[in-house]
């Protein structure tokens, strides 16, 4: 089975708008990773000596050209000390396609650039050849491998847009032996429910991309007869001072010969992408030429085909003499044609192209990928990252595959300072530190897009809390309207001093707490009936940090309830309604396996658990025509080893039973023949 890889998206951009940030030592000046290594907090912790000594992080990608400055050497006495080449065995893992030379630069680079733990070291593993494929043995090999060679840390910037249970498994089993593994969420945005394996993983940290700290990181805002639309800034497209208004008018294609007889003298011009010439190429710049030789103030360009898009103004063929003069956006095709379709009657414009680093860039995937816990866990910059390119050069390059290796570096600077934290801790303190990310009208951007928040290493170096769960869900229904929910909080100093406690969220959940043994115990209750899902947060304030758990929240008119009988689970359903059907599937959350059943009021289901571990359950309750969800979620620890071990082997009790009668029938005619 072949996979799709390689979180990333290369943009042509010209390196004399970026402004370095200096790193001044006593022999030499260097500079880090531009600019987003100082943006997300490491310049406290220089300070103090924390630079990733001693900290291995496995980099499972196209392989790291360790024969780069900035990465050089390999074995113990190198940068690179260690791996496997997946795919001619025979062979270093050294990389041709740079990928993973890309990745290794942000957490390690120690040279004329600096990653995030520039004195970590980097373990090898080259599962691709050229980006383009990967099977899935080979990235759990890699897993597998990085175990075996006492990894700390594992970065896996690639993956699949859909689940995978053997790269899920891997995973799993480096969390269980201690590895803190970080994986990038996906390049499939801005649409939800993109994050496939191992982003999708319930234990490890997903990151997903924000733009970085540079005049690069533009975003708009597009509004037109007060109906806001998505809109993407093209790459080279000069930001505006003051939002600019004007009367939008529909330009084709944006040809000359299209806007030779319209007056669209301080308008906002409306064009398609591409050309009604089959074979031509009008540029971008093209366009935007024409639109501002015309005298038009901004120009929107829509999608020929379904989808946003980014495009880029300056380009090898736009020439040097070229120079944008007007704000261009992109817009998928859908909302260009509605917006056409309003300008029979005159419509007026409003678009504002302004500088926000902590804007969720727009190919980030996005969660849901689970109705019982969240994903991505949190972004990190993974726009115009100029990093370490096979070489012995540097390149600019966006993805969420650069946005995890952040994080991973982060991880290698907290384990560094404390070697004791266990994955769970350091998850924490990574997670729940973060800062608010916000959309172009000052709105923070849901859960399912930002997770918890953009990483903050100095707040989480500072942070003196361990907070679990770092997340959580609440599943309310008609018939129960009040949930309790305790965190687990840990102090890493020798007693916890006084704390803050404030809950966000929907007006109409009532919130109350009370801290018992140094954990927070909170109480959470719905009035109403507007079903639906919500979200909101709890924040903890504790010496001058704050931190973030983000809560999903289900509310659901109909109901389900598992409770446990020996080593079975019963299911009742509610519904206020009469109900006729429902479609019950239970999901082991430790490895992913599910079951199904079905239910009507005459038959009730039950089914036999063989594992012992939290079962995720889901409902879709079919009432007067209409079906809805309802959720639950049951703990079990009461299996005994046999029934794990008939469970672990796949073969049902009786059968195990009929084996073995069997055996000792064979047996004693064995016996009775010899005699």
């Amino acid at each position: 089975m072949k996979l799709s890889i390689i979180f990333s998206i290369t943009f042509v951009i010209i390196s004399s708008i970026f402004i370095s940030h200096v790193f001044q030592s006593e022999n030499d000046i260097r500079t880090y990773i531009e600019n987003s290594v100082p943006y997300v907090g490491t310049e406290i912790l220089r300070t103090e000596g924390l630079d990733g000594y001693g900290i291995k992080v496995a980099v499972i990608d196209t392989g790291v050209d360790f024969n780069h400055p900035d990465l050089l050497g390999w074995g113990p006495d190198g940068k690179v000390i260690g791996g496997h080449n997946f795919i001619q065995t025979n062979q270093l893992p050294m990389d041709k396609n740079g990928h993973g030379t890309k990745v290794a630069g942000i957490i390690a680079a120690d040279g004329n650039t600096l990653g995030v733990a520039p004195k970590a070291k980097i373990l090898a593993y080259k599962v691709s050849e050229d980006g383009e494929g990967v099977s899935s043995e080979l990235i759990s090999g890699a897993i597998e491998r990085a175990i075996e060679d006492d990894a700390d840390i594992i970065n896996i910037s690639l993956g699949v847009n859909r689940t995978n249970s053997k790269i899920d498994s891997a995973v799993n089993y480096a969390l269980e032996k201690g590895v803190f593994v970080v994986t990038a969420a996906g390049n499939d945005g801005p649409e939800l429910k993109t994050i496939g394996s191992p982003g999708r993983n319930f234990e490890s940290l997903t990151v997903g991309a924000t733009y970085n700290n540079m005049t690069s990181s533009l975003i708009a805002t597009l509004e037109i007869d007060e109906n806001q639309y998505t809109a993407i800034p093209m790459v080279g497209a000069p930001k505006t001072d003051q939002p600019i208004t004007g009367k939008v008018i529909f330009g084709g294609f944006g040809k000359i010969s299209n806007l030779e007889n319209l007056d669209v003298k301080d308008s906002i011009l409306i064009v398609e992408r591409g050309s009604d010439v089959e074979g031509e190429l009008l540029f971008f710049s093209i366009k935007e030429k024409n639109a501002a030789d015309a005298g038009a103030k901004a120009l929107i360009v829509y999608n020929s085909e379904p989808g946003i898009f980014l495009g880029e103004l300056i380009h090898e063929f736009s020439g040097p003499e070229y120079s944008p003069q007007i704000p261009v956006v992109s817009v998928d095709r859908e909302e260009g044609l509605e917006i056409i379709e309003k300008l029979e009657n005159e419509s007026n414009g409003i678009i504002h192209l302004f500088y926000n680093p902590d804007f969720i860039a727009h190919f980030s995937s996005r969660g849901p990928v689970s109705p019982f816990y969240m994903k991505p866990d949190m972004v990190a910059p993974g726009a115009y990252i100029n990093t370490t390119q096979i070489g012995a050069s540097y390149n600019f390059t966006s993805g969420t595959s650069f946005a995890a290796p952040h994080v991973s570096g982060a991880a290698a600077l907290l384990l560094q300072n404390n070697p004791e934290l266990e994955n769970h801790e350091l998850k924490s303190l990574l997670v729940t530190t973060v800062k608010p990310v916000s959309n172009v009208y000052g709105k923070e951007f849901s859960i399912h897009e930002s997770g918890s928040g953009r990483l903050d290493i100095e707040s989480a170096h500072n942070a003196k809390l361990i907070i679990n769960p770092t997340n959580f869900v609440i599943n309310f229904s008609s018939d129960e309207k009040s949930i309790l929910k305790e965190l687990q909080i840990k102090s890493l100093e020798k007693e916890m001093r006084e704390i803050e406690v404030k809950f966000e969220g929907p007006e109409s959940i009532k919130f109350e707490y009370k801290i018992k043994d140094n954990n927070l115990q909170t109480e959470f209750t719905i009035s109403g009936k507007e079903f639906g899902e919500y979200e909101g947060k709890i924040f903890i304030n504790h010496e001058e940090i704050k931190y973030t758990i983000p809560i999903i929240i289900h509310y659901t008119e109909g109901s389900i309830s598992t409770h446990q009988d020996d080593e079975k689970l019963f299911f009742e359903i509610n519904h206020p309604d009469k109900w006729s059907f429902t479609k019950i599937t239970i999901t082991n959350s430790k490895n992913g396996n599910t079951e199904t059943l079905t239910a009507t009021p005459e038959k009730k289901p039950s089914m036999k658990v063989y594992e012992n571990g939290e079962y995720w359950i889901e409902a879709k309750i079919m009432s007067n025509g209409n079906t809805t969800d309802a959720f639950d979620v049951i703990k079990i620890n009461s299996v005994s080893e046999k029934t794990e071990v008939l469970k672990l082997r796949n073969i049902p009790e009786k059968q195990i039973m009929l084996i073995i009668s069997i055996i000792v029938i064979v047996g004693i005619i064995g016996l009775l023949i010899r005699k």
